[in-house]
Parts: structure tokens; sequence; C-alpha cells
């Protein structure tokens, strides 16, 4: 699940929009009349890709001026999304989160600089003696991803609930001294959630629905019971073959950093909140928060503040140009960045300017044009390739994924190729290319060059286990 706002990503966006107003004029700057039929003509350009189905919404000062809905909410049962039907909104939950941290400060019940050994007796190990509230919220605490621990996919669902996620973070190394790096981190935002539920003695869900959900009237927004709600989309993404697949069995349990269920109009209202309103929280409260104070720097430039969410099958973002109090709201049950990129499109429409042409999927556009047209063509065309992945992920991923795919149904000789060029175009930079460049070797049996490779891993992480594990295995193994 993705970040609620990325550094990379509002950099990106900081461009004067065209409708160049200040917000407080309650005039319309936006010609719906031309947008409208270039936004529609967008949107069909990923339908025919076959890469969105989900909810457009634009609206201006809180008032939509173009809300639609598009494609199936469930494929197999040819049931259509309308504008009441019920996304995953992924990491939007985090700022949710965040706002119940935050109402707690301002009641005095919290603070920033509290440590986390402090508020969970679990975590009184001195690892986390410098770990603090402010660290958890801005992924600077050092813990990383619980969904990356051992066996988390084969949990049963009554293992995914917050008290069984703290205990199964609390066995997982940090990465880092807090405050020292940044990484995006769903398990910060689980420990959240315990907090909150530890200051409120009461559920964190509960916290939401009291606190947020009932107080601005988003009826639609489901906190609990994934499989219970109602007119609920049903996910999917596209293998990178080009097989499709419904992402049932992912992200089961909703919690605070994602799963919620929800619509255009109702993450609209919130997030119009968060940016404008004062029913949640005050604005001194508001501006405690690292990233809320930088939204406060472009309250005149024209730039659009993303907020965003997805995993496999789901993808959600809502960009919001707090000068001219303009929302695009996407929600799409197909596989990320396809909203954010759709959105982005539609940004750039808005702008008067010509939204970039949609992509298949990177994954499943370079392993087509690896089968069809070989590994030159991969190389010399990579970036063209590649634009319809999340900007935030390192493009390593991709060769890698599919490197794997060709490894593990036994064509070494297509793995080795693939993790080859992996190297040339990232070797710099990602020791975990040659990783697993040294594991496609050690499978054909060559342990020289499976040596090799994984010592140069090595030599740019030495901490890196995989590359440890292997050499001592094939030390063992006589070599």
């Amino acid at each position: 699940m993705k970040a609620i706002i990325s550094m990379f990503f509002v950099a990106l966006l900081l461009t004067s929009c065209s409708a160049g107003k200040n917000q407080e004029n309650s005039e319309s700057q936006l010609n719906i009349s031309e947008i409208e039929p270039e936004v529609d003509a967008l949107v069909k350009q990923y339908q025919d890709l076959d890469i969105f189905s989900g909810a457009v919404l634009i609206a201006e000062h809180g008032k939509p001026v173009y809300h639609k809905a598009f494609g199936l909410a469930d494929r197999e049962k040819n049931i259509k999304n309308t504008l009441q039907t019920k996304f995953d909104i992924g990491s939007m939950n985090k700022t949710f989160t965040k706002v119940v941290i935050l109402q707690l400060i301002e009641e005095g019940k919290l603070k920033l600089d509290d440590q986390l050994s402090d508020l969970l007796p679990t975590f009184s190990h001195e690892l986390y003696s410098k770990i603090t509230v402010d660290h958890l919220i801005n992924h600077s605490s050092g813990f990383g991803d619980y969904h990356m621990s051992e066996g988390f996919f084969e949990l049963p669902v009554e293992e995914k609930d917050i008290e069984s996620l703290v205990e199964r973070i609390r066995k997982m190394p940090l990465l880092f001294e807090a405050g020292t790096e940044r990484e995006y981190s769903n398990s910060g935002y689980i420990l959240l959630g315990a907090i909150i539920e530890k200051i409120t003695g009461t559920s964190y869900h509960q916290n939401v629905q009291d606190r947020i959900v009932t107080p601005l009237g988003l009826n639609d927004t489901y906190v609990t019971d994934k499989y219970n709600v109602p007119d609920r989309a049903i996910g999917y993404f596209k293998t990178m073959r080009g097989e499709l697949q419904d992402n049932m069995g992912f992200i089961e349990v909703p919690n605070p950093d994602g799963g919620f269920q929800s619509t255009a109009l109702d993450v609209m209202n919130f997030y119009r909140e968060f940016h404008y309103g004062n029913k949640l929280l005050k604005e001194e409260t508001k501006m405690k928060d690292e990233l809320f104070r930088m939204t406060r720097e472009h309250l005149n430039t024209g730039g659009a503040i993303p907020h965003a969410g997805g995993f496999e099958g789901a993808n959600t973002v809502n960009y919001e140009i707090l000068r001219d109090d303009i929302t695009i709201t996407v929600l799409a049950n197909m596989d990320e960045p396809v909203a954010e990129q759709l959105g982005l499109g539609i940004l750039t429409i808005i702008r008067g300017q010509e939204p970039i042409e949609p992509s298949l999927p990177a994954i499943q556009n370079v392993y087509l044009a690896y089968t069809e047209k070989g590994i030159d063509h991969v190389h010399q065309n990579f970036e063209r390739l590649t634009v319809n992945f999340h900007p935030t992920d390192p493009k390593s991923l991709i060769l890698n994924q599919i490197g794997y795919e060709f490894l593990f149904n036994d064509q070494l000789e297509k793995a080795i190729e693939i993790f080859t060029l992996n190297t040339e175009l990232f070797g710099n930079e990602d020791p975990n290319v040659w990783d697993s460049l040294g594991e496609a070797y050690l499978a054909k049996g060559d342990k020289e060059n499976a040596v090799k490779y994984y010592k140069k891993a090595l030599s740019m992480d030495p901490e890196m286990q995989s590359a440890i594990e292997a050499l001592d295995k094939i030390k063992k193994s006589g070599f």
C-alpha cells in the first residue's frame, strides 16, 4: 500500500494550473464543457487497454462538475460500477489514522515526542527507546513493512488484526535508527492504531467511526467487515502474461494502514475537511504535522497535493489544487498506478496541456516486448516500456519479477538474460539485482558465477541475508 503523500509526487506536480485564481473566488474556473469530452476520451483510452474501471470525480469548491463511473465492479456477475460502488482506498486509511492521532494530541492525551516504549509496553526494549509518535507518522521510525515478513500472506484472517500484527512487528528487525532515514512503513501505522486503542480504551475502528466518519456524514465509508460492504467492487489485476486475476485474499482486514471501502464523493469530502476544514481538527493542530505544513506552502502555487493508496487490484488518488479549490478524485478497482496516472492526466487537461498516452502496466509491457522482440529491444526501449509504473518504486523490480517468473518455471537461460540486463541497468544502485543473478546461476549449477555475483551483492550490502546464506550453503557443499 502506497504513501499518502510522496515527496517525489508533490515535486512532480508543482507547476502552475491554468485555472489560476485564488480559492476564495467562488466563480467557476473550470470550463467543464471543454474539459468533459477530453476527460471522457482519456478514460476511454485506458478502458481500451483494459487497465481501468472505477469512478472519476472533478469538483470545484466542493461541488462535483464531473462525476462518472466506468467499467465493472464484478466481472463474473457483470455488475457495473456506479457512483455508489465502494472501492478499497488502500493507504488513504493512513490519513484517517493520522487525524485520530492529531485529535488525541489536541485533547492533551498524546504528544508527538511521546516514545513508543512508553506507550506500548511490549516495545520497552532499548532498541525502541528513540522511536516517537512523530517518527511513526512520518515513516522515519525504522520499521519496515509487515507484509514482507515470512508467512504473512498464509496467515488466517483472525491473525491479521491489530493485536496480532503488533506482535509480528515486534519480532521484525529495525531497518535503521529512528530519525536517520525514511522508509515507507505500514508497520508504523499499525503501531499508531495500537496506540489509539491503548489511549482511548476503544477499538481503532470505532474511533475512526465516531471521530471522523459519523461527524462528516461519510455514509458510504466502511471501516470494518470488508466482505459485507454493500455494492463493493472486486479488485482486478493482470499478470505479466496478461492474465486477469481478482484480488480476493489481499488485505482482508481493514486496518490503520489500509483497507477501508468508500466512494469518490466520500473520499473528496474527507480530504476537503483535512485541507480546508476545522470540524475535526484546529488549523494549529494540523500544522504540527510535517506533511500538512508542506501543503500550506502551496496555497498559492497552483500545485496539486496528492493522497494515494493501492495494492494489487486497487488504486486511489485525490489531487487537491489548494489555490483554486479544485479536487480530482479517481478510484479504481484495477492495478496501480492507473488511478494516479489517470488523475494526473485529468490534471494535465485542466491545465490546458496534452496528457501522456496510456500504456500497459510496465511488467506486462516488458514481458511482452521480451517474448516478442528479444532482450536488445527491451534494453533499447526500457524507459518507454515502463511508463506505467509507480514512480516511487525502483524500476529494478520490473525485470526482477520477470526474471523470477522464468526462474520458477525452469527457464534458466531466459532468467539469466533478464537478470543480467537488470545488472546493466541498475547494478550500480541496487545490490538485489546481483543477488538475483547469483540465484539464477546457482539454480543452473554454475557455482563459480553464483559466488561471483553473491559477493558483488555483499560488496554493496554486507548485511544482505539471502546472499550470506547462499554463500554459506555453497561453501558447505564443498565448493
